[in-house]
């Protein structure tokens, strides 16, 4: 199968596009490189022994999308590309609401266009709001208690995809919504190196680990939870991955909606814990106050997409803390 991915280079999309081209597919990557950098594509080719053909085109860039589209004769976009800082989002609303909801549209525009019909696409548990509830499930609803712009655009394009595919009978869409991607790839090639501020745990581990942050601030040791610290469904990237080609395997008219998260959450403590079993290193930490909004514990319930699409994940957060730890001393020999 021809498959282009936006948001190639990034984080998850290149976990994707490596677990894609090892199942034989003809992967096509396009980013714009604003937040992924373009040593990934030799790291891929290292891996796979297939370099993807790239393109450096942006969402907003509409000429440069059709002239890929005619190029690429493509049979299914997995869609990644999109801005995903929360706080810069709060900050900067128009540039999110523009790049990633007017971004989209003009993808699924070039994708009409060409008669593509075929899309996935990356959205994320933010979509679920803050209900108060412990597990998600895809039947609950969303869009309500979003706190942040980076959220609602999630929203928005899963609304917009649903109007397509009432408008298009032949349309076929999936809905991947993740948790808490961590991890790297066993080769320690592939990693999470963004180039913004990260605002997830992970990332934030790393650079502490790195020392290019003095300390991890822990907001809040006082909830109802195993150690007073917020839990949260931490899922390994390759599983994440994986759940990408089961889906493109499950594809069907009009639009499914499939939770990709582990069903199990592991507190910040335990994630603290788990880095330190790996690495032999202490991690300097401190307790501050709890944020806006947190919630004391957020889990997916993956049960449909395991029953839907023989999907489930096989690796833990001891795995994905051994192949950050072996990424990470890639990344200090640069």
């Amino acid at each position: 199968m021809k498959i282009l991915l936006t948001g190639g280079t990034g984080y998850i999309g290149s976990h994707t596009a490596v677990e894609l081209i090892k199942l034989g597919h003809d992967v096509e990557i396009m980013d714009n490189l604003f937040n992924s950098k373009i040593t990934v594509l030799d790291k891929i080719a290292e891996i796979t022994g297939v370099k993807p053909k790239f393109y450096q085109v942006d969402l907003l860039d509409v000429n440069g999308m059709d002239k890929m589209f005619a190029e690429g004769g493509y049979d299914l976009v997995i869609h990644f590309a999109g801005l995903k800082a929360v706080g810069e989002s709060v900050e900067k609303p128009l540039l999110y609401y523009k790049n990633n909801v007017g971004g989209t549209i003009n993808l699924l525009e070039c994708m009409k266009k060409h008669n593509v019909k075929k899309i996935i696409f990356s959205s994320s548990a933010t979509v679920y709001g803050e209900q108060g509830v412990t597990e998600m499930t895809e039947d609950m609803q969303t869009g309500v208690g979003i706190t942040n712009p980076y959220g609602e655009t999630k929203f928005m394009i899963e609304e917009i995809l649903k109007d397509v595919a009432k408008a298009e009978p032949d349309f076929e869409a999936v809905i991947l919504r993740y948790f808490n991607p961590v991890g790297a790839h066993e080769s320690g090639l592939l990693g999470e190196d963004p180039n913004d501020i990260p605002n997830n745990l992970m990332p934030i581990i790393m650079k502490v680990s790195l020392g290019e942050i003095p300390e991890l601030s822990v907001y809040g040791d006082d909830y109802d939870t195993v150690d007073g610290t917020g839990m949260r469904d931490y899922i390994h990237v390759v599983d994440l991955a994986r759940g990408h080609v089961a889906a493109m395997n499950k594809m069907n008219p009009g639009v499914s909606i499939y939770n990709l998260g582990t069903g199990r959450a592991t507190s910040v403590l335990e994630m603290v814990a788990a880095f330190e079993r790996a690495s032999g290193e202490k991690l300097p930490y401190k307790i501050a106050p709890r944020r806006p909004g947190d919630l004391a514990k957020i889990c997916a319930n993956p049960t449909k997409a395991e029953k839907e699409l023989g999907w489930k994940t096989e690796l833990d957060i001891e795995d994905a803390m051994r192949d950050t730890i072996r990424y990470l001393k890639n990344v200090k020999k640069k």
